[in-house]
């Protein structure tokens, strides 16, 4: 690659207020507009809602979320009540997802933008419903243990990462750059009504049939989510020829260079990075807390973290007017705030209270998820207008991987204080990663941002776009 500035990856931005970007960018935005609005182009020209492809691919993931949620409350609960497990056995049930995710991460990028990307998602959810399937038929041969738990759950991580990598690159294809608030913001609300519901259902359906049982919902909503993604009918851009391709490897390191060298992109990464040593730290204490300092049941969890649905349903219909009000670097800053207070709700939950525990965590599900929603549709569209389609599996897997790992240190380390200090200690130790979130955007050059930039087809992420200050 060249030297930076001339084609190298990487986001320059134009530091003064209201200066005009250059004519290449700005022949870029008019031919960018003039596609959007062309006659017969069903995604520029049509509400999202008329385009069918669009809608596929919104049916799958809401199904599949649905299913995906059940299975997050049902597989350590499975762990939890059935085979009698403490903190480390879920730290380690939730770090064999991770390590899973940190070895593919980087090879999914590169195969993602070789592949075509709904070939990989469809066969990625096929795989998951047969892994998922495993778990309530050992539970009724009277086979379940933890380690077949821990290979579901590995194995089940492999492929979401996979689809996860495909799905982000696979939607700037059919949905213009300009639209993709919109589009994430429609992905994300009807997620968020999926997860309202099915982390209520999930609870109930634990408490009456047991959590192996409620799994087997979650293997067939991924059979439904594959049968909706094969109606799609719409081309995807072609991949590169086999003949043009680079090594993996260097492929992979173009991947990181990119990431690395941009600063938008690099701070995108930390920020992001920041937000999940909170939610590895969180995840492995949250179900313990809530069983064992705030003496709830599986039913009374599940409908407090269906409430996050009804959180988020908020923060996506709040997202694009934020957006449009005070510009993405703000909104993205917004969204980490409130999502930092939210949280910290969760270890002021008092014991012995049962209601009033049960309170707090229903404030922060309702406020703290809703703020989490409005940063996470603002920073993913961000990444997505920034980054063009050819390599945009490989930036998306770069920082998929960076945050996987800062998971699993917040996964590994949550367990590990849990156990020496406390459940309590522990959520205090998992907020600093938000705070620490915070400040990489409030000095870097998010904050400036005001539009998403529109990429031009033959150029490298980010060239030159104007900010606001």
């Amino acid at each position: 690659m060249s030297e930076p500035g001339a084609s190298e990856p990487g986001l320059r931005l134009d530091r003064a207020p209201g200066k005009r970007p250059d004519e290449r960018v700005a022949a870029a935005d008019a031919a960018a507009d003039a596609a959007d609005d062309a006659p017969g182009d069903a995604a520029g020209s049509e509400s999202l809602w008329r385009d069918r492809t669009f809608l596929a691919v919104w049916s799958a993931s809401t199904i599949s979320v649905f299913g995906s949620l059940i299975t997050r409350t049902a597989l350590p609960f499975a762990a939890i009540l059935v085979l009698g497990a403490g903190p480390l056995e879920i730290s380690a049930l939730r770090s064999a997802e991770l390590v899973a995710a940190l070895i593919v991460g980087l090879v999914a990028g590169a195969w993602v933008d070789r592949l075509r990307r709904r070939q990989i998602m469809i066969w990625a959810d096929i795989g998951r419903a047969v892994i998922l399937a495993t778990v309530p038929i050992a539970f009724v041969g009277g086979l379940l243990g933890m380690p077949l738990l821990l290979v579901v759950a590995f194995s089940a991580a492999v492929l979401t990462t996979f689809f996860d990598v495909a799905d982000n690159a696979y939607l700037p294809s059919i949905v213009p750059r300009k639209r993709l608030v919109a589009a994430n913001s429609a992905l994300t609300a009807t997620g968020s009504i999926a997860e309202f519901s099915s982390f209520g259902i999930g609870g109930f359906l634990i408490q009456v049939f047991s959590a192996p049982i409620a799994i087997a919902i979650d293997a067939v909503s991924f059979v439904v989510s594959a049968l909706l993604l094969g109606t799609i009918r719409r081309k995807e851009p072609p991949p590169n020829p086999v003949a043009d391709r680079e090594p993996v490897i260097r492929e992979i390191r173009d991947g990181l260079r990119i990431v690395t060298r941009s600063p938008v992109l690099r701070a995108l990464a930390l920020s992001h990075g920041g937000t999940h040593i909170l939610w590895g730290i969180f995840g492995t204490s949250y179900l313990l807390f809530a069983i064992e300092d705030l003496q709830l049941g599986p039913a009374a969890i599940g409908v407090i973290a269906g409430l996050g649905g009804l959180g988020s349903l908020v923060g996506a219909a709040l997202a694009p007017a934020f957006v449009r009000r005070i510009g993405i670097g703000r909104t993205i800053l917004l969204g980490m705030l409130g999502f930092t207070l939210g949280n910290a709700l969760i270890p002021l939950a008092p014991s012995g209270a049962i209601l009033l525990g049960a309170a707090f965590l229903i404030t922060q599900q309702l406020f703290g998820d809703a703020f989490a929603t409005v940063y996470e549709i603002t920073e993913v569209s961000l990444v997505q207008a920034s980054v063009e389609d050819r390599i945009l599996g490989r930036v998306n897997a770069t920082i998929h991987t960076f945050t996987t790992l800062l998971t699993l240190a917040g996964a590994v380390g949550g367990g590990i204080i849990a156990e020496i200090w406390g459940l309590r200690a522990t959520f205090a130790v998992g907020l600093l990663g938000a705070i620490f979130s915070i400040v990489v955007v409030w000095f870097s050059p998010v904050r400036f941002i005001r539009d998403a930039p529109i990429v031009p087809p033959s150029a490298m992420p980010g060239d030159t776009m104007p900010i606001t200050e």
